[in-house]
């Protein structure tokens, strides 16, 4: 039987400092790579951390903003430690616990796409 492998979200940004600041600073992601078809085309960036992968896009077609990507995680508590140590004056989330037994915290991105990242609660 055939196997699925990772999925891999392309979120679009309209501003590249912005998405820096966000994904890099504030959320600890690291740039894997970037492409332009020249040098006054848009971007199309890959972004990594640990096991995760997230593809951020200037291309018009690429990704409607408002997307929503849940992403899981170990160690909830200990990144929204992180995240709210950083004082990052646009975003400050709060840590949910679900009905659906998960952990949870959210981040809107300077584009309104929503990143939720979740544990599951150890039974």
């Amino acid at each position: 039987m055939p196997k699925l492998g990772t999925v891999t979200p392309i979120l679009r940004m309209f501003d590249i400092a912005k998405a820096r600041e966000f994904y890099l600073d504030f959320l600890g992601f690291a740039v894997g790579f970037e492409h332009r078809f020249n040098d006054n085309a848009p971007l199309y960036m890959g972004l990594v951390r640990d096991g995760c992968e997230l593809h951020l896009s200037e291309h018009h077609g690429d990704g409607s903003p408002g997307a929503n990507v849940r992403i899981e995680v170990t160690d909830i508590i200990g990144l929204h430690r992180d995240l709210i140590g950083k004082e990052y004056r646009f975003n400050r989330p709060g840590l949910e616990t679900t009905p659906w037994e998960t952990r949870e915290v959210t981040v809107i991105d300077p584009f309104g796409n929503r990143l939720t990242f979740y544990e599951k609660i150890a039974e």
